[in-house]
C-alpha cells in the first residue's frame, strides 16, 4: 500500500465520490423508467415517507423540512420541486398563515409513482453485487460519517 498521504487511492473523500458516482449511473436506468433524476428520486422517498407516516393519505411536508432531511438548501430544491410540479407529481402551495412556508404534497399521479418505485431498492441491491447484510453494514457506517460531520 502507498503511503503518501497525498496519494489518490489513499483518500476516503475520493472513495466516497467515485462510489457515489458510480452508485448514481446504477440507478440512472431505473429512474429513467420513472422519469425521475436521482435527486428528483430522493424528493419522491422523502414525500412517499410521510405518506406512509401520515393516516391522511397525502399530507403535506414544507420545502424546508425536505431540504433539512436531503440536506439540500432552498434554491437547490426550488428548481427540483418546479420540474416534479411541471410533471404532475408534487404540488405546492404557500401557507396562508405564512407565506414563507410553502407546503409540497403529492398529486395522485405521484402516489401512484411509488408503486412503480417499488423494485429500485432491490434490483439496485442486486446491481451492486452486495448482500443485504453487506448493504445495512455499509448503510449504518455511511450513518456514523455522516453524523460525524454534523
Amino acid at each position: 500500500m502507498n503511503t503518501d498521504p497525498l496519494a489518490l487511492d489513499n483518500q476516503v473523500c475520493f472513495a466516497l465520490y467515485a462510489a457515489n458516482r458510480a452508485m448514481t449511473s446504477l440507478y440512472r436506468p431505473l429512474l429513467d423508467a420513472l422519469g425521475l433524476t436521482y435527486p428528483q428520486y430522493l424528493v419522491m422517498l422523502v414525500l412517499w415517507e410521510a405518506q406512509g407516516q401520515s393516516a391522511e393519505g397525502a399530507p403535506t411536508v414544507t420545502v424546508s423540512s425536505i431540504g433539512e432531511r436531503l440536506r439540500l438548501d432552498s434554491g437547490t430544491l426550488t428548481p427540483l420541486l418546479k420540474r416534479l410540479e411541471h410533471r404532475g407529481l408534487v404540488t405546492r402551495r404557500r401557507r396562508e398563515t405564512d407565506e414563507r412556508v410553502v407546503d409540497v404534497a403529492l398529486t395522485p399521479d405521484g402516489q401512484q409513482l411509488r408503486t412503480q418505485a417499488l423494485t429500485v431498492p432491490g434490483d439496485m441491491l442486486c446491481r451492486s453485487g452486495l448482500d443485504v447484510e453487506q448493504a445495512d453494514q455499509l448503510r449504518r457506517n455511511l450513518r456514523l460519517l455522516l453524523d460525524q460531520f454534523s
